[in-house]
């Protein structure tokens, strides 16, 4: 698939990335050469091939699903430029 400049004018707009008009054609080929990569990928045969985390054998960590609070309001609201009875305060922005 060829993107041509108008094409890559659009995606430029819409990524709002500012790309002068000597650059169009430049990125219009390197946009072409990345999709033209995607479809040599969609062309490979994975089927039966398992979906990998590392490309070394290896078990993920589980851990228990539970609910906490964590145990660290102190730390967290040290952070807080104004904290008051526990609690994280925002000035009203509501008029």
């Amino acid at each position: 698939m060829a993107i041509d400049k108008d094409t890559a004018r659009k995606v430029a707009h819409l990524a709002r990335i500012e790309v002068a008009e000597a650059d169009l054609a430049s990125l219009a080929s390197e946009l072409s050469a990345i999709l033209g990569f995607m479809e040599q990928l969609a062309e490979v045969d994975v089927t039966g091939v398992e979906p990998m985390t590392s490309v070394t054998p290896m078990q993920l960590k589980w851990r228990a699903d539970e609910v906490t609070d964590g145990n660290k309001r102190e730390k967290v609201l040290a952070n807080a430029p104004d904290a008051r009875a526990g609690f994280f305060t925002v000035p009203k922005v509501v008029e």
